[in-house]
């Protein structure tokens, strides 16, 4: 079995340093950014053929036609908070 030959870039401060990773905690369930969505949250598409998001977020299948905003236990992303905000703000305009 031949030897493996040390390069000639790797210094003995590199070799004998230790590396120490951070503590990762996962950021729990809930509606906020990098959190997993504790529920399912869909919205109703508007029924004239537009397709146009309608009504409030529920969190189980509407009927007809609707939209999977998120699933259950997926990361919530910049964009699923911002359309879960704009559906929060359309209904509390409506009603």
């Amino acid at each position: 079995m031949a030897a493996r030959k040390q390069t000639d870039d790797t210094t003995e401060e590199q070799t004998g340093a230790a590396v120490v990773r951070t503590q990762e905690y996962a950021a729990g369930e809930g509606w906020s950014v990098g959190q997993a969505a504790p529920e399912d949250a869909y919205r109703a598409l508007d029924a004239a053929g537009t397709g146009e998001p309608t009504g409030p977020v529920v969190h189980a299948h509407p009927g007809g036609y609707a939209r999977l905003i998120v699933p259950k236990g997926a990361q919530i992303t910049e964009g699923v908070k911002r359309e879960l905000d704009a559906a929060k703000a359309d209904d509390s305009e409506q009603g």
